[in-house]
This record gives C-alpha cells, sequence and structure tokens, in this order.
C-alpha cells in the first residue's frame, strides 16, 4: 500500500488520474511492472484498476446492475451478493423494499453517501483489479459511515496493490509507504514512524495540524 498525502491542490488526484490514462504526463514515464503505460491497450489498463473516489459515478439502474457493471462479461447473482457483503452492503441493500431491483436514480441520488461509496466499493471488489485507486474514499461520509466503510476498504486492500489518497491520516499509518506530494512533486517519503519522527518535516506537521484540527 502506498498513500499520497498532501494539502488541498498539491496534485495528489493528478496520480489517479495519470494512472487510469484520463491523461498523460507531459514529462516523465510511468511504468506498470517496468512496461510504460501507453505501450497497454487503454481498455485493459483500466480493467486492472479498481477506482473508488469520493463521489461515486452510479448509473439510473438498478443496485444490482450498478455492482455487476464492474465485471466484463455474465455476473452470478452469488458473485453480486458476496460482493456486497464484502463491501458491507448486503444488510442495507437486503433492507429496501426492492432489494437488489432498487433504482439508485440519477448519480444514486436515492442512496445515502455511505450507501453510495458501498455500492462503488462493491463494484471494484468483483472486478477484482490488480491494483485499487482510493481517491479520499471517505472524506465525505459521517464518522459511523466512515467506520463502516473504512472496514470494508481495509478487507478489498489485502492482497492488493493499493494507492491511497486520504484526508484522514489515521487511515494510512501503517502504510508500506507514504509519500508527500507538494506543488507536483514528491517532497517526502518513508514509513509513517520514520517520517513522524523528522524535524520540521512536511509529513510531520500535517499529522500535527490534522490533530489540532480533530
Amino acid at each position: 500500500t502506498v498513500a499520497l498525502v498532501g494539502e488541498s491542490g498539491s496534485g495528489k488526484s493528478t496520480v489517479i488520474s495519470l494512472l487510469e490514462r484520463f491523461y498523460d504526463p507531459d514529462s516523465g514515464h510511468i511504468l506498470l511492472d517496468g512496461v510504460e503505460i501507453q505501450k497497454f491497450q487503454l481498455k485493459w489498463l483500466r480493467q486492472q484498476m479498481g477506482l473508488v473516489s469520493q463521489e461515486p459515478v452510479l448509473f439510473n439502474d438498478t443496485i444490482r446492475a450498478n455492482i455487476a457493471y464492474g465485471k466484463q462479461g455474465a455476473v452470478t447473482e452469488k458473485e453480486i451478493i458476496a460482493a456486497a457483503q464484502a463491501a458491507n452492503a448486503h444488510q442495507f441493500i437486503s433492507g429496501l423494499p426492492e432489494g437488489y431491483d432498487t433504482n439508485v436514480g440519477e448519480r444514486g441520488v436515492q442512496l445515502s453517501g455511505g450507501q453510495k461509496q458501498r455500492i462503488a466499493i462493491a463494484r471494484a471488489i468483483i472486478k477484482d483489479p490488480k491494483i485499487l485507486l482510493l481517491d479520499e474514499a471517505t472524506s465525505a461520509l459521517d464518522a459511523e459511515s466512515e467506520r463502516v466503510v473504512q472496514d470494508a476498504l481495509d478487507r478489498v486492500m489485502v492482497n492488493r496493490s493499493t494507492i491511497v489518497i486520504a484526508h484522514r491520516l489515521s487511515t494510512i499509518q501503517g502504510a508500506d509507504l507514504i509519500a508527500v506530494v507538494q506543488n507536483g512533486a514528491i517532497a517526502e517519503k518513508g514509513r509513517h514512524e520514520v517520517l513522524i519522527g523528522m524535524k520540521d518535516g512536511l509529513y510531520a506537521s500535517l499529522v500535527a495540524l490534522h490533530k489540532s484540527s480533530s
């Protein structure tokens, strides 16, 4: 797990966009297993990645269809329910009058923020990506919804390459590598234990600021 931290506008989300090839870099190279990502077929590349962002994109369709959308080809009901269970979504879906046949409305307007995120996580789970991209996936949620969603994310991150952009620094302290982004460049990188001990370090100051604000 690699975590990207930094002030708003520092360039963290741009990294996700570059990995997904929403646009290409003006300079430098992005490699996947030693191969430049421009050399991969775009559809194949994006199929290797599962993105859960701050504002998940849901379609004006049923919950079932929104989850199944993550996977190419036929999807069984058993797979959909298993993904929803792993995403902590099955219980609330089962409690809806129409269950998995509930229409979520335009951009998921019929669901709460926490419910939309769990549908998006279920979609990522059913896709079974090699790389998981989490872009401030819990930042818009209240404390209880965040706890439930974070629990689901912790499960789906196991044995998977994950890049996390987190607003709540407490959620990324166990990351294998933390990179502090400033003005579009990496200013510091290392594990939490190392970075927190750096005198006048950017990461240490971000943690201090976070603690004082919370």
